[in-house]
């Protein structure tokens, strides 16, 4: 064994909480053997989690980060939020001066005996 004097302050803080820990097991182990209790599951303690959150709760995970850097950074005015995406179809007038260019084209081609263009 070691002589405790030598060791630092973090070093028997760590001691100690090993001893405890020591303690707590032994005492877990009597209840067993009592027949006092049950064996905790680690399943019903700590089940992992996927972590998986919809695109709601993100979002308003990332508001409120943005509202604390503005409190810490001291910005007053909170920033606006994302603009929704712009639809980026063409319109059916559009779509359709397009496919009578491309018939027109098409149809001058075919005059020309042309199989590509």
């Amino acid at each position: 064994m070691t002589n405790l004097a030598n060791l630092t302050t973090s070093q028997l803080h760590s001691i100690i909480s090993i001893k405890e820990q020591i303690e707590t097991l032994r005492g877990q182990i009597a209840s067993i053997v009592s027949g006092g209790g049950e064996v905790p599951s680690l399943a019903a303690e700590e089940a992992p989690r996927k972590g998986r959150r919809s695109a709601a709760v993100r979002a308003k995970m990332a508001a409120a980060q943005r509202a604390r850097w503005a409190k810490i950074k001291g910005n007053s005015v909170a920033p606006e939020p994302a603009k929704a995406k712009k639809d980026r179809r063409s319109s059916p007038a559009t779509r359709a001066k397009l496919a009578a260019a491309a018939k027109a084209r098409w149809a001058k081609a075919r005059a020309e005996g042309k199989t590509k263009l």
